[in-house]
C-alpha cells in the first residue's frame, strides 16, 4: 500500500531543544507525524518538511523539552477539584486566610469551604499553622474543612454539627483523636493518618458526575500549564470501574489531554474505616470488569488510560502514614511479611505488577523479607513492581531492590515537608533523604514524582527545585549538596524515570525519531535560570500526541477551549489551581 505521507502534521522550530536522546543532545526544530515525532534537526531540515497543511509553531528561542510524566498521582481523586480552595505556592497565611473568607462569601448555603491539602505551615512567611480563631473568623457562615498533609484537619463549628461531631452519627475512627479545650468542649482540631482524613472527606458533600468530569478538566489543565504531558493514577477513593467513568467522559467528548495510564486497588470506606483486599482486586479485574496489564481503555492515544497493575496501599494494617511531624509509623515485621506472603503470591503467580507504599526502611525490610521467599516459589521473571516514596532505604534494601528487579519512585513531599522531617528526626537525617545519589549510583529504576494532591503538592517544578537546589519551599536547606541531582538528571527522572514505570520508556521521554510527540516549550529556560527561578518554571506550549493542549501568552490562541468551570461558585474559576499571583483574583 502506498505511503500517504506527504508532510508533517506539526513542525516547531526556531527552539532549543533538550532531546534525552545521546545520538542528538540537541536539536533545534522537530516535525511530528501521526502522534510521533518523526524528525529532529535544525530548522532548515525540519522546515523542509512541511506542506500546506502543515502547521507551523515559531518557538522564539524558548527551551523546549520531552513532556513530563508524573508517576505517582492521584489524579482521579480531584473530581472534587473545582470544590478546593488551593493553598499549593500561597506565599502568607493572611493571603492563605483572605482566600477562605472570599470563597465563604460566594459558597452557597449547603456547601463548604474547603482546602484539601498540598500546602505547608513552613511555606507561608509566618512559618506557622493557622489557628481555630482565625479559621472561624475566615469562614463565619459555612461549614469549613482544611486538611494539613494527611496529619491534621481543622473544622469549624458548623462543620462539626454538619458531620454530628460528638454524636453516635460521627463514626469512631482508628487513631483519630480530637481535641478539646479545657472545659471539655471539641476545639475542631482533629489529629489522624491518611485514612482518617479520606473518610471523613467522603462525608463532605460531593459534586455530580457532570462537575466531577468538568474538576477533572480543570485539574488536568493545570497539569498541563506546568508541562506535563502523561500521569500515572496511583488509585483514588473511587476504584476501578466505577471510578474511572469520569475519564470515560473526558475521553468521549475529547477533552483528556494528558495520557493516563493507572494502577488501582479495591477500597471501601465503611463507617469503622478503610477496607483493602487484594481478592477483590483480582475478582474485579478477572471477573467484574475484566482488564489485563497493558491493557489501553483509550481508543486513540497510546497509553492513553492504560491499566498498569496493582497499588499502592498494602492495606490499613500495614500503611506506614509518612506524616513527617511525627515519628515514623513501624510495622510490626511479622504482621508484615505474613500479609505480604499470602497476597503477593497472589498477584506474582498472576503476573499482575504491583506498586507499593512504604516510606520507613524499617518497614521495606520485611516486605523484601516476604517477597524474596515469594521469588523462590514464585519467581518474578521480570515482571514489573515498585517501592513507592522510600525516604529512609538503606544500601542494604537498595541492593536487594535491585537483585529483585525492583525500582523506587520517589517524590517531593520532602520539598513540603521536609523542615518537618528535620525538626521531627533531624536536620543531618534530612539532608540525606531521600538517598537519590545512592540510588542513582545502584542503577535500578527511579522515577521523581509528586504524590499529590492530599499529601503533598501537585506543582512537579517544586519537587524538581528542590531536588536540585536542597531547599525545601521554606527556602531552608533539607537536601545536602552531595545528595543533589543535576538539572538533566532531575528532568531525567520526571520523563524517562517515570516511563518506565508504564513499560513505555522506549518510546516516551525522548525528544527522537519513533517517540510519542509529547513535549513543553518553556517560560525559562531550565537549564540557565537561577536556581530559586526554578520553582517559577511553567509551560507557554504543551503538547501531548502531536496536539496542542495547553497555551500561554503568545500561544494561548493556539490552546484549545476547556468547559466553563463547574459551578459557578468554584473557588477555581476566582483562584485556579496552583498560586499565581497575577490571576489570584480573577
Amino acid at each position: 500500500m502506498q505511503d500517504t505521507f506527504v508532510g508533517a502534521d506539526l513542525i516547531v522550530h526556531n527552539a532549543r531543544i533538550t532531546t534525552q536522546n545521546l545520538a542528538q543532545p540537541e536539536a533545534a526544530a522537530l516535525a511530528v507525524k501521526r502522534g510521533r515525532i518523526y524528525a529532529v534537526g535544525n530548522d532548515a531540515e525540519i522546515l523542509s518538511l512541511k506542506d500546506q497543511g502543515t502547521k507551523v509553531i515559531d518557538a522564539g528561542g524558548l527551551r523546549l523539552i520531552p513532556g513530563l510524566e508524573d508517576a505517582h498521582l492521584h489524579l482521579l481523586n480531584s473530581k472534587f477539584y473545582n470544590y478546593e480552595t488551593r493553598w499549593d505556592g500561597v506565599p502568607t497565611l493572611a493571603r492563605a486566610l483572605e482566600m477562605l473568607h472570599e470563597q465563604a462569601e460566594r459558597t452557597p448555603e449547603g456547601q463548604w469551604v474547603r482546602v484539601s491539602g498540598g500546602w505547608s505551615p513552613h511555606q507561608f512567611e509566618e512559618d506557622r499553622l493557622p489557628t481555630m480563631e482565625e479559621l472561624e473568623r475566615a469562614v463565619p457562615n459555612r461549614p469549613l474543612h482544611v486538611q494539613y498533609a494527611y496529619n491534621q484537619a481543622f473544622i469549624n463549628a458548623q462543620a462539626m454539627e454538619q458531620l454530628g461531631v460528638g454524636t453516635s452519627a460521627f463514626p469512631d475512627l482508628p487513631g483519630m483523636v480530637f481535641e478539646k479545650d479545657q472545659d471539655g468542649r471539641y476545639t475542631g482540631v482533629v489529629h489522624g493518618n491518611t485514612f482518617t482524613f479520606i473518610t471523613i472527606e467522603a462525608m463532605l458533600p460531593a459534586p455530580g458526575f457532570e462537575e466531577q468530569v468538568n474538576s477533572l478538566g480543570q485539574a488536568i489543565r493545570d497539569l498541563n500549564r506546568f508541562g506535563v504531558t502523561s500521569v500515572i493514577d496511583c488509585a483514588s477513593s473511587e476504584p476501578y470501574p466505577e471510578g474511572h467513568n469520569i475519564v470515560g467522559a473526558l475521553i468521549k467528548d475529547d477533552l483528556l489531554r494528558v495520557r493516563l495510564p493507572f494502577i488501582d486497588i479495591q477500597i471501601a470506606i465503611t463507617s469503622s474505616g478503610f477496607e483493602i483486599n487484594v481478592d477483590d482486586a483480582i475478582e474485579t479485574i478477572t471477573k467484574k470488569a475484566p482488564i489485563s496489564p497493558g491493557q489501553n481503555l483509550h481508543p486513540r492515544w497510546l497509553h492513553g488510560h492504560e491499566y498498569e497493575g496493582y497499588g499502592e496501599a498494602l492495606g490499613p494494617e500495614l500503611h506506614d502514614h509518612e506524616d513527617f511531624d511525627q515519628p515514623a509509623i513501624i510495622i510490626d515485621p511479622e504482621l508484615m511479611r505474613s500479609k505480604v506472603a499470602e497476597d503477593f503470591t497472589k498477584l506474582v503467580k498472576r503476573r499482575i505488577p504491583f506498586r507499593v507504599h512504604l516510606s520507613y526502611n524499617e518497614n521495606i525490610t520485611p516486605f523484601l523479607d516476604a517477597l524474596e521467599k515469594i521469588n523462590q516459589q514464585t519467581p518474578l521473571d521480570g515482571l514489573r513492581w515498585s517501592i513507592e516514596h522510600a525516604e529512609t532505604i538503606s544500601p542494604e534494601n537498595i541492593a536487594r531492590v535491585r537483585k529483585l528487579g525492583g525500582a523506587v519512585a520517589l517524590d517531593g513531599k520532602m520539598a513540603v515537608h521536609g523542615d518537618s522531617f528535620a525538626t521531627t528526626y533531624s536536620r543531618e537525617k534530612a539532608l540525606q533523604t531521600p538517598p537519590f545519589r545512592l540510588l542513582l549510583q545502584s542503577g535500578i529504576p527511579v522515577a521523581l514524582t509528586t504524590d499529590g494532591y492530599r499529601a503533598s503538592s501537585y506543582h512537579p517544578w517544586t519537587a524538581i527545585s528542590w531536588a536540585v537546589t536542597g531547599k525545601s519551599v521554606s527556602g531552608s536547606e533539607v537536601l545536602g549538596s552531595d545528595n543533589r541531582l543535576s538539572r538533566a538528571e532531575a528532568l531525567k527522572l520526571f520523563t524517562l524515570g517515570a516511563a518506565w514505570f508504564e513499560n513505555s520508556e522506549h518510546e516516551k521521554g525522548r525528544i527522537a525519531p519513533g517517540n510519542l510527540a509529547d513535549f513543553a516549550v518553556l517560560n525559562a529556560d531550565y537549564f540557565s535560570v537561577p536556581d530559586d527561578e526554578i520553582r517559577g518554571i511553567s509551560s507557554v506550549l504543551t503538547v501531548v500526541d502531536g496536539r496542542v493542549v495547553f497555551g500561554d501568552g503568545d500561544y494561548r490562541d493556539l490552546a484549545p477551549e476547556l468547559p466553563e468551570v463547574m459551578p459557578a461558585w468554584s473557588p477555581v474559576k476566582y483562584f485556579g489551581g496552583y498560586y499565581d499571583a497575577s490571576s489570584s483574583s480573577r
